[in-house]
């Protein structure tokens, strides 16, 4: 996410934090570097000419070009600026003060909106609150079966493809009561492109379900086009909000830097992946962390606790400070990695660590953790508690069980003593912050 962009920024960046003081002529330089970086990202220009006019404005104040590093304010004042640009609006869902309240996407066809249903309902489980998914795309047959598919995957109930849209609202809601369910997902029906006869049909069922919220989905990576869209969906069906799908692809990021300006529509949740949980809050902060290449720490430490309970994390503790840390527990960690996300997501959220995820392979360092895994599962019990036992025939028997080579087995075992010798250099501090995640 925002790799290409992020990247140009810190190369700018760093050739400001050389310097010891800034002339307004190299802040004008500056930022018109940055003007540029932000065109090539695809963000609206007018959304580049308010933002540099801000910055400039604060940057060419005398008490920041007399500031020690001047070139931190000016990541300072271009994060904050970034922040302001992308909070307007009211982010938190919208509820029907009696229930169930009623969710429509909308979009055009291929931006995801049928897999984003699934995603938004399993959010919503995850907080406790019942959804159904409800087909209204009577135009593609598929769409009503794949519903059916995404709704059995997270045990949501779901209200298959009906006959005429005239019918969707009357089943809809009596669908709800029988499954107590206090939100309703419509996917709608989507096009190629906009026409009268798509809008039309959105405006029946808006008029018919009296939706609280009207979320539009959009693909982050048509950058303008986006815009362009949100802006002519708001006009006929006035929005509530938008998500932008595919971000983990989006190696220019125009479309969350200008939707919301140009078109007064917040943004309020990104898709990440193509996982039903690859659904995230847009949080204005965290994404301007990542376009600055600041990383997203937050992000990452609720990822963290997603994936390791508490009482977990003590019991490591306590079999790292008794020295007691084995190949089992290193079983453990790897497996806690790939429920975390992709590693590209985990080393992106990393400060300083964005421009390094979009040269990552990915697949290679799945396959590496399968690698990993393979080989310990291929090991005895005893063998893991005790690695040190592992000899020349013993390695021989683990690699042709894991699939691996020998040399594979020995990389593993002395990656794994090494990280055992630093564990124990760091057993006197007080408290892990996270569990150790392992990867070369």
């Amino acid at each position: 996410m925002f790799e290409a962009l992020a990247e140009k920024l810190m190369q700018i960046f760093r050739r400001l934090s050389s310097r010891g003081r800034l002339t307004e002529q190299e802040v004008e330089d500056a930022l018109r570097e940055i003007r540029l970086a932000l065109l090539e990202a695809d963000v609206n220009y007018k959304v580049v000419k308010e933002l540099i006019g801000r910055v400039r404005e604060r940057a060419l104040q005398a008490q920041v070009l007399r500031n020690i590093s001047p070139w931190e304010q000016i990541v300072k004042i271009l994060y904050e600026e970034l922040v302001s640009i992308l909070s307007s609006g009211n982010r938190e869902l919208i509820f029907s003060p009696s229930p169930p309240s009623v969710f429509l996407l909308v979009g055009l066809q291929g931006t995801g909106k049928t897999t984003t249903a699934a995603k938004l309902a399993k959010y919503l489980k995850r907080s406790g609150r019942r959804a159904l998914l409800v087909a209204a795309d009577p135009y593609r047959p598929a769409a009503g079966t794949q519903l059916e598919v995404l709704g059995r995957e997270i045990n949501v109930p779901v209200l298959g493809s009906c006959p005429s849209l005239e019918e969707i609202p009357e089943r809809a809601f009596r669908k709800a009561r029988e499954e107590g369910a206090e939100i309703i997902i419509v996917d709608t029906a989507g096009r190629l492109h906009l026409d009268e006869a798509l809008m039309e049909e959105l405006s029946s069922l808006k008029s018919a379900l009296a939706p609280s919220e009207i979320l539009l989905v959009a693909d982050a990576m048509t950058g303008q086009e986006a815009v362009k869209i949100a802006r002519e969906f708001h006009a006929k069906l006035d929005l509530t909000g938008a998500i932008l799908t595919k971000m983990d692809g989006d190696a220019r990021g125009g479309a969350a830097l200008s939707i919301t300006w140009v078109t007064g529509v917040p943004i309020k949740f990104i898709g990440t992946g193509e996982k039903l949980d690859a659904l995230e809050p847009f949080h204005p902060d965290r994404i301007a962390s990542r376009i600055l290449g600041l990383g997203d720490v937050q992000t990452l430490v609720e990822k963290v606790k997603a994936a390791v309970e508490e009482r977990e994390i003590r019991k490591l503790e306590e079999r790292i400070r008794k020295e007691e840390f084995d190949l089992e527990d290193l079983l453990e960690q790897l497996r806690r990695i790939r429920k975390m996300g992709s590693i590209r997501e985990l080393v992106e959220a990393l400060p300083g660590f964005t421009a390094l995820a979009g040269r990552l392979d990915e697949e290679e360092a799945e396959r590496k953790l399968r690698r990993m895994e393979a080989i310990i599962l291929s090991m005895t019990p005893e063998e893991r508690r005790r690695p040190e036992i592992i000899d020349g025939s013993r390695r021989r028997r683990i690699a042709r069980g894991s699939g691996t080579t020998p040399q594979e087995v020995n990389q593993l075992l002395n990656q794994f003593f090494e990280m055992r010798r630093l564990l124990k250099l760091l057993k006197k501090r007080r408290k892990l912050l996270f569990p150790p995640l392992f990867m070369r």
